[in-house]
């Protein structure tokens, strides 16, 4: 399949318009309609319904495959051109909210004060988001974070060849209110809390507990972005319970009617992994090799 072919079918199944995939491709609809028309042909297969415009069961399919093809493909001319770059002192860093913890900006700072010239961009995003950008050439540098078993690497998405190091590990605790009826203790199991209400965030998905104490975890309440302070205070007001690392919940700045227990069972732990591709000597090599550290 023609990947610019894919890519306007992308569009047009994204932007649910025909004329709208035009104005954001810059081609004419005309256009459009002709390429999709190839693709179907190539196909012989319809992949999208007319009116309205959305893809047919074969079309949905094809979307399954069609991301991770088309960021392949970007992730492999990004890599070349990463490769045959020189030595560059301007650094993208992208990472998720909860990566750049205590350690990690200590070691960020060791590494501008080595390279007085280093010059470093942090983009904060989404553990879906960070692999993605690395891939394309977006960032030169990713940080993701996320649950794991201790010395068990992170489920992160499958972008194409990539370095993942393991850049921390510390303690997970329960946030839960100080009223809370455990809020006491000094332990907790996690097979204890499938019937308390909980938040569902990106920094806690709900889907990663059930897969490692079965059913239950009922959403309490969606919490969509990345804040980590929104998160805590919505643990404050009682909107439901969390995982977070133990370090988020030690600041000034948590309010005071939150609370953090240790989690006994199971044995999990917050990860912070480096993603990169291959790095040329220089700065960005050397910039991974610190933050590794």
């Amino acid at each position: 399949m023609d990947p610019h072919l894919l890519t306007t079918f992308v569009t047009v199944a994204r932007r649910g318009s025909f004329s709208a995939a035009a104005a954001e491709l810059g081609y004419t609809q005309s256009a459009i309609s002709q390429q999709i028309a190839a693709l179907e042909a190539d196909l012989g297969l319809a992949l999208l319904s007319r009116r309205p415009v959305e893809p047919t069961p074969a079309g949905r399919r094809l979307l399954e495959h069609a991301g991770p093809l088309l960021l392949r493909l970007r992730a492999a001319r990004a890599d070349v051109l990463r490769a045959a770059a020189g030595p560059r002192h301007r650094l993208r860093l992208a990472a998720t909210p909860l990566a750049v913890n205590a350690a990690v900006a200590g070691r960020l700072a060791r590494a501008r004060a080595a390279q007085p010239r280093l010059d470093v961009t942090l983009v904060s995003c989404g553990r879906e988001q960070v692999g993605a950008l690395v891939a394309e050439g977006e960032a030169d540098l990713g940080l993701a974070d996320g649950i794991a078993a201790p010395s068990d690497p992170l489920r992160l998405p499958d972008t194409g060849p990539m370095t993942t190091v393991a850049v921390s590990e510390e303690e997970l605790v329960v946030a839960l209110p100080a009223g809370h009826p455990v809020a006491g203790r000094t332990a907790l199991r996690l097979d204890d809390l499938v019937d308390a209400r909980w938040l569902q965030t990106e920094v806690c998905p709900l889907a990663r507990l059930r897969d490692l104490a079965g059913d239950g975890f009922p959403v309490a309440l969606e919490y969509r972005g990345d804040d980590v302070h929104t998160v805590i205070n919505l643990v404050a007001a009682g909107h439901g319970l969390t995982l977070l690392p133990a370090s988020a919940l030690s600041t000034g700045s948590v309010p005071p009617a939150t609370r953090g227990v240790p989690l006994a069972w199971p044995r999990l732990v917050h990860r912070v992994e480096l993603l990169h591709g291959a790095l040329p000597p220089g700065s960005a090599a050397d910039l991974a090799r610190t933050l590794s550290s």
